[in-house]
């Protein structure tokens, strides 16, 4: 059994600083439940996103105990955020991805200024070796953000002019990082996802019917649900699976945003593994606040305002 999950932890900067925990109590509280959470869920490989500075990734390692692996995107964003693994299997770094796949032109992201041609903030592909002569690839991804924000640091608009403009450019982005992502799975399933076991996860910032998310997915027509599902096909070399709908549907949502609950954290597989996931959950038994448009708000918060979302894989 080898157990892989995806968790964005907020902001996880030591205090002191613009992002973080303003004094070391409340930064220890944060480490401490983010730990009882990973030591709950058991994962072999967690995918995790929001990691402000490797030195606190490092303290959250030690709270955990025993032997972990680590591996971190080098190409944070400009908040100084950036994806990365934790992980109890050695890990290999496969790809750190900034750039647009290619011919992907550069999109705009502002009222003025240059054109952007780059991710986010890197997206990390990593392998581990989840059972003796079982290679086992994981990207991990955290595409822009539907939280906007405005010039000047703004996170309301001043008009309505301005917010659709700024909605814009934040989907252009995402739809390009999308199409990015499925870049570099394309790179790791390499049309032969029927033997390679490939898990692409994060935080896709939308839902699973989202067209950015769809992008994502390859092929389509083998749906989990629908009727061509396991059907074997000319797509199956290429095609990821969306193990959304196997989460339990009371629990199908990873965050709470302005009092509804909405699944923006994923886990894609490959067709290697997709009849072999025994169980996927969203832990959102520890319970989420409810998030509005200004993240600064829970620079104090204990824990995350993201649930885990964790698959179990017979391997």
């Amino acid at each position: 059994m080898v157990v892989v999950g995806t968790w964005n932890l907020e902001n996880l900067y030591r205090p002191g600083g613009e992002f973080g925990p303003r004094d070391e109590g409340a930064y220890q509280k944060k480490i401490e439940a983010m730990a009882a959470t990973i030591t709950g869920i058991g994962p072999d490989v967690l995918g995790v996103q929001e990691v402000g500075r490797p030195e606190a990734l490092a303290d959250l390692v030690a709270a955990l105990g025993g032997e972990w692996h680590t591996a971190l995107s080098q190409h944070p964003d400009v908040r100084g955020i950036r994806v990365g693994v934790l992980s109890r299997l050695p890990v290999s770094v496969v790809a750190d991805v900034t750039a647009f796949t290619a011919p992907l032109a550069a999109v705009q992201s502002a009222d003025t200024g240059p054109a952007t041609a780059q991710t986010s903030r890197g997206m990390l592909a990593v392998r581990v070796e989840a059972t003796p002569g079982t290679p086992l690839d994981v990207a991990v991804c955290h595409l822009k953000s539907k939280l906007l924000s405005f010039p000047g640091g703004r996170f309301q608009a001043r008009d309505e002019g301005e917010r659709a403009r700024y909605g814009a450019y934040a989907l252009y982005r995402r739809a390009a990082e999308a199409t990015t992502l499925r870049g570099l799975a394309d790179r790791l399933v390499g049309g032969h996802g029927q033997e390679r076991p490939v898990v692409v996860l994060g935080d896709f910032n939308d839902e699973p019917l989202a067209a950015t998310t769809q992008i994502i997915l390859g092929p389509p027509g083998s749906e989990l649900g629908t009727a061509g599902a396991l059907r074997p096909d000319r797509g199956d070399g290429w095609r990821l699976w969306n193990l959304a709908t196997l989460i339990p549907e009371a629990e199908r949502y990873s965050r709470v945003h302005n009092g509804g609950g909405e699944l923006i954290d994923h886990i894609l597989a490959s067709r290697a593994l997709i009849e072999r996931v025994e169980e996927v959950r969203s832990v959102v038994g520890h319970g989420l606040p409810s998030v509005t448009e200004d993240p600064g708000a829970r620079r104090d918060a204990a824990d995350s305002d993201h649930a885990p979302v964790v698959a179990r894989f017979r391997l």
